[in-house]
Formats: C-alpha cells, structure tokens, sequence
C-alpha cells in the first residue's frame, strides 16, 4: 500500500542531492520489451507490467494483479517490501518514464512536463509470485465513493477504473536484500508489535505471514469499515485486533488510545507502526518514552498524512535532500 518510505522515495532523495538534468526525455509511450531495464542505484530496475485482475476487497481496498514476463525477475524480500508504482497520464496507453538513465532517472524523470511523465506512486507487496511473473498490490480508494467528501487522488482514481491490460511500471528490487524492506527482526526479540491503519494494512498482512513460528505478535489495525477487516494468517503466535475507525475521529486515533491502554507481553520487543503520519508520530513518542521500548527496536513510517499529497510529502524530502546535501 502506499508507502513515501519506499524505494521511489530513498532513491528520490539520492538524486535530488545532485544537479537535476536538463535532459527531457522523449514523450513517446513505452513499448514493451522482453528483458527489465538495467540495474537502477545498484539493487533495483524498472519493470513493465500489465494488470492482469482486479478483486474488491471491502469498502476501502481493491487487489490489483500485476503480470508479465518481466515480473519474473522482481525479486521481493517479503515483509513491508515497497517499491514506485508509474501510472499513465489521462489519455496515454502507458506511463512515459525515462527507462535508459539509469542512476539518473529521477533526475529525468523530475525534468518531464508534469502533465507528461508517469504519474509515481509508492506502493507495497502483499504477495508475489514469480513463477507466474505477478505482483499483487492493495490499493487504498480514498475519494472515490459517492458519499466521500475529499476528492480521491491520481492512483485511488486509477484503482478504481482498472482493468485487465491496462500498463504500468515498477520501478522495484532486483535482489531480495534491499533497502526497501524496513522490517528488519533483531535475533533477540521475544515478541513483535505492529501498529498499522488500511494503508499499511497489506505489509502488516506481509509481514504476519514471514514471521518465524512459535514467536509472539501482537498487532492492531485499524481500518474505516467493519468489511475492511480480512482474515490474516501467520505461522507465529499473533493476536490481531481489529478496530473500526469513528469517523468523526482523527485517523489513527483510536489505534494509539487501545495500544496506549494495551498490557504489553514481557521480554524484547521489536515494533513496526507505519500509516498516518501524526499517529505513527505520537505512538512512537508514547512507546519510546512512556513505555521506556529501545528507539533503536521501533521501525516506523508515515505512509501518508492528513491534508498532505504525496507531492507534498515528497517535496519536502527532496528539499531536505538538497538542504543536507549543500550543508
């Protein structure tokens, strides 16, 4: 599910330290090839794909299928795996992106007429299977009911419409050991917290199914409709809680209240939260210093925030990118 953390965002930020090229890129559709691009930052490429299926999952929350015979080298680690999803502009057959450049496709890709280049996303994997060359990826609908009252954005828009054979891009790892994973299990952790709201409802699913047997887990999530609950599976010994959001209510405010009133197991935690950025904030700020948990066992990730696009959210990035890099 949409996650700034993701690949797209990590190598956004590398390339934004550098001067951002003049080069535009030819606006000419992709046309697929049989082989992915050549290696993107060291771990990564491009890969272009198709969708193949589309199942409605709930009230919030459409599955995508991806395929093609490229996506047999997408080599996903599992857990909270992410990657950048492009998206054609309206009225185009396929995103444009900037395949040849390399180390340097942000950069090119930035320099594009906005209306022109591939719309980007951040995404994560539920589920993949490279035998049959599919990624499957959940997608949020924000804005897209009737009765919604905030207009949905570029990628719920698309979710919503696609069909089989529409064409996207992944721009997403080429080795399972890569930097896009955040969840990262220290050998010492006795049990596991996860915290999560719908948009990080698909890695928290992820990583439920990779935990090792016979270790505990609590984890809670928090969706906005009572059929956006799923059945989750796990090998390890996971108490799930559902929990429904009150809309009149902040996102992720009823997550931090039950986790803040929660009975924690004993021993060494190790702590995913990820969803609305002021949530994943104020239950890191709570679970580090009122719970006394080790900063450095609490892996967390804003995945949106309130009233902020990902434009917004990935300009600030870039800028504090530059910032650091002139510094």
């Amino acid at each position: 599910m949409n996650s700034i953390s993701s690949v797209g965002a990590a190598l956004a930020a590398t390339a934004s330290a550098a001067a951002i090229s003049s080069v535009t890129p030819a606006s000419a559709p992709i046309a697929e090839a049989v082989s992915a691009s050549r290696l993107v930052h060291g771990k990564f490429r491009f890969f272009q794909a198709r969708v193949v299926a589309t199942r409605r999952l709930g009230p919030s929350m459409v599955r995508i299928t991806f395929g093609g015979t490229q996506l047999r080298d997408f080599a996903g680690g599992g857990r909270d795996q992410s990657f950048s999803l492009f998206l054609p502009q309206p009225g185009q057959d396929a995103p444009i992106v900037p395949f040849d450049a390399r180390d340097d496709w942000f950069a090119q890709w930035r320099a594009m007429p906005t209306d022109e280049r591939g719309v980007m996303r951040s995404y994560t994997v539920r589920s993949q299977d490279r035998e049959r060359g599919e990624v499957d990826v959940d997608f949020v609908l924000h804005g897209t009911g009737d009765s919604s009252a905030t207009p949905a954005g570029p990628a719920s828009r698309w979710a919503a419409e696609a069909v089989p054979g529409d064409r996207v891009v992944l721009l997403g790892p080429a080795f399972e050991d890569n930097r896009s994973i955040g969840f990262q299990l220290p050998q010492d952790t006795d049990w596991v917290l996860i915290a999560a709201d719908e948009t990080a409802l698909p890695a928290a699913a992820a990583i439920l199914e990779w935990l090792p047997a016979g270790l505990r887990a609590r984890a809670w999530i928090e969706v906005p409709d009572l059929k956006d609950t799923q059945e989750l599976l796990s090998p390890a010994e996971a108490d799930i809680t559902w929990l429904v959001r009150d809309p009149t209510r902040r996102p992720g405010a009823l997550l931090t209240e039950e986790i803040g009133g929660a009975a924690f197991p004993d021993g060494a935690p190790y702590v995913w939260i990820a969803g609305e950025a002021g949530m994943v904030r104020t239950l890191r700020r709570h679970l580090v210093g009122e719970r006394g948990i080790d900063r450095g066992r609490v892996e967390f990730s804003g995945y949106w925030r309130l009233g902020a696009t990902e434009e917004d959210l990935r300009t600030e990035k870039i800028s504090a990118a530059e910032t650091e890099a002139a510094q």
